[in-house]
This record gives C-alpha cells, sequence and structure tokens, in this order.
C-alpha cells in the first residue's frame, strides 16, 4: 500500500481524519456535506448526522461574514485565512481561519467548497491581553496616552459630536511631599475608580499624565457633556478621594479631537484662575 503517497486515497482519508484542523464540504447553501472529527470537536457536535442539521448560517456568530466570503469565492474561485467568528452547538464562540476553494460538480453544474478550518481563539485571547498590557496605565487600571492616540485616530473618523473632559488633582504634589508618593499613588487609584463609576461603561477614562486624566465621550453633544461635567462637579466633593479641576469641550468636525482637548484645557485654565481669584478676595 503506498502509506507515503497522499495520491492514495485511503491514505488521504487517514490524514484528514487525523488532522487536528477542521476539513469540511459544504453545499452553495451552506449544507454540511462531510466534514472530519476535528471540525465536529470544533462545533461540539458528536456526529456528522448531527453536523447536517445545521447551515453554516446557523454555526456563525454573524452570517453577514459568510456573504462576504461568497463574494470572495464568486470572484477569485478560492479564499484564504478569512476569519470568522463561530458559534458552538453549546453557545460558546470561537475565532477561525477559513482557507476554502470553489468546486463545480459536472455533470449538474452544482457549487461546492472545500475548506479547511483553523481555531485560532487562544491567538486571539493572547493579542487581546498585549493590547491590554500594552493601552493600560499599569498603576490606575484606566487607559493611557497610547490608547488615547489610537481612539482618536479611531473616533476622528466619525461625523458624531465627541464630548471631552480633562481633569486635574488639585495639590497633588503636596500630597505627594506631606503623605508620602504611596498615598498619592492610592489617591490617583481612587480617583480613576470614581471617574470610571461617573461615566459610561464605554467612555474611556485616560491617565495623560502623573495627576491628568481625561475622558472622551462619544455622542454626547454639548448638553450631555455639560451634565456629565456638572455631575462630577456636584459628585467630587464627597466621592473624591481628593479635590480636582476640569474643563471641558465639544469636537465638532471638521475639528479634531486634539482640538477639542486644547480648547478643554484652556477651560480649566480659566477655571483656576477664577477660583484662585476668589480665594484672593477672601
Amino acid at each position: 500500500m503506498p502509506v507515503a503517497s497522499l495520491a492514495d486515497p485511503q491514505t488521504l482519508a487517514r490524514f484528514v481524519q487525523n488532522l487536528g484542523e477542521g476539513v469540511y464540504i459544504t453545499d452553495a447553501a451552506g449544507r454540511i456535506l462531510d466534514a472530519n472529527p476535528a471540525f465536529l470537536a470544533m462545533f461540539g457536535v458528536a456526529s456528522l448526522a448531527e453536523m447536517k442539521g445545521y447551515t453554516a448560517d446557523d454555526l456563525l456568530v454573524d452570517p453577514r461574514r459568510r456573504d462576504a466570503e461568497l463574494a470572495i469565492l464568486a470572484r477569485e474561485g478560492a479564499v484564504r485565512e478569512f476569519e470568522i467568528d463561530i458559534r458552538r452547538i453549546d453557545g460558546t464562540t470561537r475565532t477561525v481561519l477559513d482557507t476554502c476553494y470553489q468546486v463545480i460538480v459536472e455533470p449538474t453544474g452544482e457549487r461546492v467548497f472545500h475548506g479547511i478550518l483553523v481555531d485560532i481563539t487562544d491567538r486571539k485571547v493572547l493579542e487581546r491581553q498585549l493590547v491590554e498590557l500594552a493601552t493600560r496605565d499599569p498603576l490606575t487600571g484606566c487607559h493611557n496616552r497610547r490608547y488615547l492616540q489610537h481612539a482618536i485616530a479611531k473616533l476622528g473618523r466619525l461625523d458624531d459630536p465627541i464630548g471631552v473632559i480633562v481633569i486635574d488633582v488639585d495639590h497633588f504634589k503636596a500630597i505627594n511631599d506631606r503623605q508620602g508618593h504611596d498615598a498619592g499613588d492610592r489617591m490617583l487609584v481612587q480617583t480613576a475608580r470614581y471617574l470610571s463609576r461617573e461615566v459610561r461603561a464605554d467612555d474611556p477614562v485616560v491617565r495623560t499624565g502623573g495627576d491628568e486624566f481625561a475622558i472622551l465621550l462619544p455622542g454626547l453633544d454639548e448638553h450631555g457633556t455639560r451634565e456629565v461635567a456638572a455631575r462630577l462637579n456636584r459628585s467630587g466633593p464627597d466621592a473624591a478621594p481628593a479635590s480636582f479641576t476640569l474643563g471641558w469641550a465639544v469636537r465638532r468636525p471638521p475639528e479634531t479631537i486634539e482640538d477639542a482637548m486644547r480648547r478643554a484645557d484652556h477651560a480649566l485654565i480659566d477655571v483656576r484662575v477664577r477660583t484662585r481669584g476668589q480665594d484672593a478676595r477672601r
């Protein structure tokens, strides 16, 4: 038996059955015609008969991804390492790379697709963890300036208004000098937690400097941003670990987010100047 040759049908069949990646054949409607054990295990089913009860659309987190892949197949006849999120029968999701090609069955002209799935879920989790490490401030756990640059680039392409609030902790150097750096660090951590509690879960809180923070408020106009700033000023004296000063602005295209942040900084400085003037008159 020519077991050293992939041209041998039995050798090729054993190879496919033992392969760790998922090998499959589907028709144009997305029905699973055949699959190897690794493919079945990837979706959490016990047998090919059970697998045939599902179509590709049932097994994808976003069925529109299949439409995009079919468009490539119709145009080029093959697709390589097309990333898809799949849904297992138990409801959990995995991320796979799909490489497949189109076959025309003669004499009917029916289209079928031969493909292989490679599970990259663990790699994607690691990538997300590395991104988190690279874009999180190690002390406070909030976002850092690198994240801010990514967010500015992404949000800057949108036409929606974006609120910006900048915050400086008052007398931070004096806190460090009197109570020590450990106390200053604890105060910064508590400030970050306070700010995160006071905004929406998806609103990035960024540590932009030693005692400086910024909050991005995507979609909020002047009224909404003013309300958030007022809420921070109201709750700060009781809930924040130290007093702070803030300024705010709203980016409206074609202005950049950086321009709005500069205006928010100027507003913060104006507040500080007015406060010092009031203190001097007392």
